[in-house]
């Protein structure tokens, strides 16, 4: 089976659909993933075949726009709101991005196609190839249950009817800002005129299926979901194997007792100088050692005393298990890296789906109570880091998920599901 893999926006958007094309291929499956051109060598790296998407949008990211989307922007709406005032500059890339990736799917005649989110183009792609199209995520935010409101909404307690509104409002932001670049491209390639944008049914009204990668032990699955929806457990990279540690790095590993790992990735806001400020004095308040990672030009510490370590990055898988705990921006794709190896964390969410992750993590016991970045100091940093590092309860709980994620198999779950899919779903 040919699988086309299509993914878009920062590392914690195309790891995870990597690894998943890697359980593809090992499965016999010939994979091509198509995202921005800065994950080439990535892609490539795997081997896995790449398909071209520019890096116009995730370039925006780097401009003071763009920070300041990052640095002051709190909840869905804020996001939503900021999203659309640049819509006169973001226009023109979702367009390109469609047709770039429209182009990738005629090239490689997929079987399948799997898209992210991001990447919304992967259903009419699939209608106009005749091929089965599967949504997959990395953030379970699509699929309306009744059980508890979407991640990016507050939980009111008003019930199944408020619960499930949520998700309708999301996919139907998700249809205003996307659906006129769909409506285009149809028109261009002639299919039908589609009565509305839906990411979860196909143009003639079938439901797509879904696969959410996140464990059910951090996020369990709904009762009332469909049997096209499944939470299939996180998808993971073993990368450590093929890396090599600077001298320094296992020096530093080798002279003391685990280090507190700081890093954002690529989440600096426009004053990453206090950011380093903050980190360096928190870790000198609680006493402890750290590793501050400096991520795509991020966080950027000099003349640190000897009980600090600055490197750029390291592979979590590598670096993790030997650390005490990991103070992060709470992106899916860490959140997960830090369960996973059984590290207690703390969170300093600045948007989008970061904060709910920050909230989950101290609501099962694995890390202390979020810290969103505006408000966050050396104070209540250091604080935070005592805490998750001397609570044993904390120390515990974050040891005992990590265990129970290590013996999912989400890559495996995931594949047996997408071979099951291409067979039963089979377009009209």
């Amino acid at each position: 089976m040919r699988v086309l893999i299509m993914t878009y926006g920062s590392r914690g958007d195309v790891q995870p659909y990597v690894a998943l094309g890697k359980g593809l291929k090992e499965a016999g499956h010939d994979v091509a993933v198509a995202t921005s051109e800065r994950f080439r060598d990535f892609v490539g790296e795997h081997g896995l075949h790449y398909g071209y998407m520019n890096d116009r949008m995730l370039s925006l990211l780097d401009t003071d726009q763009g920070r300041d989307l990052i640095e002051n922007t709190n909840g869905l709406f804020q996001v939503v709101r900021r999203t659309f005032s640049m819509m006169k500059q973001v226009g023109p890339m979702q367009q390109a991005l469609m047709e770039e990736s429209g182009k990738v799917a005629d090239d490689f005649r997929p079987d399948q196609i799997v898209f992210h989110p991001k990447a919304y183009g992967g259903p009419h792609f699939a209608e106009k190839l005749g091929v089965p199209v599967v949504l997959a995520t990395p953030i379970p935010m699509f699929v309306p249950t009744a059980e508890s409101p979407n991640m990016g909404f507050p939980n009111l307690r008003l019930g199944a009817w408020y619960n499930r509104s949520t998700y309708r409002v999301v996919n139907l932001l998700m249809r205003v800002s996307a659906g006129k670049y769909v409506r285009k491209w149809r028109e261009e390639h002639g299919l039908p005129r589609q009565k509305r944008f839906d990411l979860l049914h196909t143009t003639d009204g079938r439901p797509i299926p879904v696969l959410n990668a996140v464990s059910r032990h951090v996020m369990p699955q709904p009762a009332d979901w469909p049997e096209t929806a499944v939470m299939t457990g996180y998808w993971f990279i073993d990368s450590a194997g093929d890396w090599s540690p600077p001298t320094e790095l296992t020096a530093f590993l080798k002279t003391g007792p685990p280090p507190v790992y700081i890093g954002f990735g690529s989440m600096v806001g426009r004053n990453p100088e206090r950011l380093t400020r903050v980190a360096v004095d928190a870790l000198k308040t609680a006493g402890t050692r750290g590793i501050i990672a400096t991520g795509w030009g991020g966080l950027d510490p000099d003349q640190l005393p000897d009980s600090i370590l600055k490197i750029d990055q390291a592979p979590h898988d590598w670096l993790f298990p030997q650390v005490a705990a990991v103070v992060h921006h709470g992106g899916a794709g860490t959140t997960a890296a830090s369960l996973r190896v059984g590290k207690p964390s703390v969170v300093v969410p600045f948007f989008g789906d970061q904060p709910f992750w920050g909230r989950r993590l101290h609501q099962l016991g694995a890390a202390s109570r979020p810290i969103p970045q505006k408000k966050l100091t050396a104070e209540n940093l250091a604080a935070a880091i005592q805490e998750v590092t001397r609570n044993e309860r904390i120390v515990s709980a974050a040891d005992q998920l990590g265990r129970n994620i290590r013996e999912e198999n989400g890559i495996q779950q995931a594949v047996t599901l997408l071979e099951s899919f291409a067979s039963q779903q089979q377009p009209k």
